[in-house]
């Protein structure tokens, strides 16, 4: 069976781990402060906190930003839940604007028509690991005095006219999750040019501590491992080979699929490296594509297969189902497919035989 997602991990990896445990130093430390270092000199800001994990990331960030009760943040509801869930843990309510059916990303204009009042800030998904229309975002959030997060939980390494996700708003937030470009094992980071942010977000990721045992506000136990720090360490070496071996695997399968006229393969904008966290197709016999395809070996998933403002939570919370068209459409359609690193040449080549036989 060729899975739909694998993280590539090698015997630097397990070297990192064993260094790390021979140390006797397994929480916080060195490597944390030197995973931090590497990464945000690679995204190009000042600033970044290693977190547990990428909710966490979200979650500092606004409260950072200082959202709080009553305040409005508006975001996609097409993307996983943890986006918006950060929204409600500050007591702010979550504002869904629709997507572009292109790429499935927020659209510029559906944010506009969603600005109230009680708008403070914007919440952007680099969805499949390509980058929002940042030209338009940064307008938008200059225009009307908004805050302006970067969600790149699926974005390492994706580029906006040549410039890396996670560096245009005042936060950008990323996920290391297994399934992610680049892996901590579980792991989050909140990047940054504003240091009194970056300062707010340490304390807070550590009971409100600015120095040992002096606590200035609540805070939380959301630390990252010096394990955890030395897989990243690694992995974000890798990560721009591990990308290309994305992106190449992705163009392959684009070339090999894009006459099937029941099958509407990724569309990438002009002006971004999109790195393909994952390859999202529309079909409208989706369910039945997916099944086929299975059956000859191949792992599909679909991400997502209901907005968030359908789920159970959120329609408890009075978000009415008639919102959004263009993201509940996508949601009856995409059909995500390996394009993963560890995959073969010969495993590109079964998923684009499979795939015509099937279309």
């Amino acid at each position: 069976m060729i899975p739909i997602a694998k993280p590539v991990i090698g015997e630097e990896e397990i070297e990192a781990v064993k260094r790390v445990i021979k140390s006797g130093m397994l929480a916080q430390g060195r490597e944390v402060e030197n995973f931090e270092k590497e990464f945000a000199s690679y995204i190009g800001v000042r600033n970044a906190v290693a977190v547990a994990n990428g909710t966490a990331a979200l979650d500092l960030a606004l409260k950072a930003l200082g959202i709080g009760e009553g305040d409005e943040v508006i975001t996609t509801p097409f993307t996983f839940i943890a986006t918006a869930n950060a929204i409600l843990y500050q007591r702010a309510k979550p504002v869904f604007a629709d997507i572009d059916p292109l790429t499935f990303n927020l659209d510029p204009d559906a944010v506009v028509e969603s600005i109230t009042p009680k708008t403070k800030a914007i919440i952007v998904v680099h969805l499949y690991g390509q980058p929002c229309d940042m030209d338009a975002f940064l307008q938008i959030a200059e225009d009307h005095n908004l805050f302006l997060i970067e969600d790149c939980a699926q974005a390492h390494g994706a580029e906006f006219r040549g410039i890396k996700c996670g560096k245009f708003g005042d936060v950008g937030v990323f996920s290391f999750y297994p399934t992610k470009n680049m892996t901590t094992g579980e792991g989050g980071m909140v990047v940054t040019e504003r240091d009194d942010i970056c300062e707010k977000i340490r304390r807070l990721r550590n009971h409100g501590q600015s120095s040992k045992y002096v606590h200035e506000e609540l805070g939380y136990n959301l630390r990252m491992t010096d394990i955890a720090a030395a897989i990243g360490r690694v992995q974000l070496k890798k990560l721009d080979s591990l990308n290309e071996k994305r992106i190449k695997n992705a163009k392959k399968m684009i070339d090999g699929i894009k006459n099937l006229k029941s099958i509407v393969p990724p569309f990438v904008d002009s002006r971004v490296k999109h790195v393909f966290n994952q390859f999202v197709i529309k079909a409208e016999k989706r369910d039945y594509i997916a099944e086929r395809l299975f059956e000859m070996g191949i792992e599909t998933a679909v991400h997502y297969p209901k907005p968030i403002h359908h789920q159970p939570l959120y329609r408890r919370l009075g978000y009415p189902e008639d919102i959004c068209p263009n993201a509940v459409e996508a949601s009856k359609k995409v059909l995500s497919l390996p394009v993963h690193p560890a995959l073969s040449e010969s495993d590109v080549e079964h998923v684009i035989r499979a795939l015509r036989e099937i279309a």
